[in-house]
């Protein structure tokens, strides 16, 4: 981790997109690097839109037209038959939450587990290839409150983080889910009392968690409303404080990736802008699509009208 560390400590923007409307960035995805699609950034916005970006120069990567309609399709692989054709719906759990379903995780490594957070304060593990809600349900675990996020960690990813809508933190071991040892690492209804700031200010809310697999270590970023950034250590035994970024966000940040290729980090929040964080980066503005070219035809068309009205009334004065 202190390789890593050394990284974080010296993050400073490196790309920023700024929004070309009013609309908030509530979550970022990364293709796995193992995929074909291992360039590209997708961002998930206000307005229920999809944007792709390029995951290194942040610029927008747009998807073909078919006529008059664009389209964004989605097929579960395992659904597909050998014709072609999509096969019936898999299948419905109903029992084991009893309030609105806030977050799912499905697990990194193993395509058939699936944790669920609810407004009900249960965090349940399900284990799809079992068929059956009753056989699928491997265990439950109780945050006391509504789960806001989930992440895989521990070395065998069998560790579940959990951060609820009112600061809470929870880390359980389910890797052995009937043993009689308990199940939680760490527990806080308030994990903000955790650790404080070097300037003695407190936390004002978590934006996620993830697992870093080469350092085997749970990084945790926090924030504060006017946009500031702060990166903590999290382990069983508490939280440490890593590094505190400014000057980039100017409101709620509500998602972040950490880009282990590219080692940045990538984040988005209610100003709408896209940021990448490298170490020692050096700012690079990334604006709109229009201002990339030097002058639009609407603009030259302007200025042509605007100098012959001007000879026009250079005309009349003489």
């Amino acid at each position: 981790m202190d390789t890593l560390e050394d990284t974080f400590r010296t993050l400073s923007i490196a790309r920023r997109l700024q929004p070309s409307d009013a609309t908030y960035i509530l979550d970022l995805s990364l293709a796995s690097c193992g995929s074909g699609g291992s360039d590209v950034l997708a961002v998930c916005c206000s307005n229920y839109s999809v944007h792709l970006h390029n995951r290194e120069t942040l610029r927008l990567v747009g998807t073909e037209q078919v006529e008059e309609d664009s389209f964004l399709v989605f097929w579960d692989a395992r659904m597909v038959q050998d014709r072609g054709e999509t096969g019936s719906l898999l299948g419905v759990y109903t029992e084991s939450h009893s309030d609105d379903i806030t977050t799912v995780k499905f697990h990194p490594r193993q395509a058939d587990r699936l944790a669920s957070g609810a407004t009900d304060g249960l965090v349940n593990v399900f284990d799809l290839s079992l068929g059956g809600e009753d056989d699928a349900l491997v265990t439950t675990c109780n945050c006391n409150s509504s789960a806001s996020s989930l992440c895989w960690t521990g070395k065998d990813l069998d560790q579940l983080l959990c951060l609820t809508h009112d600061e809470g933190l929870y880390l359980w071991d389910v890797a052995r889910p009937d043993s009689d040892d308990t199940l939680t690492l760490l527990s806080s209804a308030d994990a903000r009392t955790l650790v404080q700031l070097p300037n003695g200010a407190s936390l004002e809310y978590f934006v996620g968690g993830t697992w870093l697999s080469d350092e085997e270590h749970i990084l945790l970023v926090a924030g504060s409303n006017h946009g500031e950034l702060h990166l903590l250590d999290c382990s069983g035994r508490g939280l440490k404080f890593i590094k505190s970024l400014k000057g980039g966000h100017s409101a709620t940040v509500r998602c972040f990736q950490w880009d282990a290729t590219g080692q940045s980090l990538l984040t988005g929040g209610e100003d709408g802008q896209l940021l990448q964080w490298k170490a020692g980066a050096e700012e690079i503005s990334v604006g709109k699509k229009d201002s990339l070219k030097s002058i639009s035809s609407m603009q030259l068309k302007t200025k042509a009208h605007r100098k012959q009205a001007t000879q026009k009334e250079r005309t009349k004065l003489a």
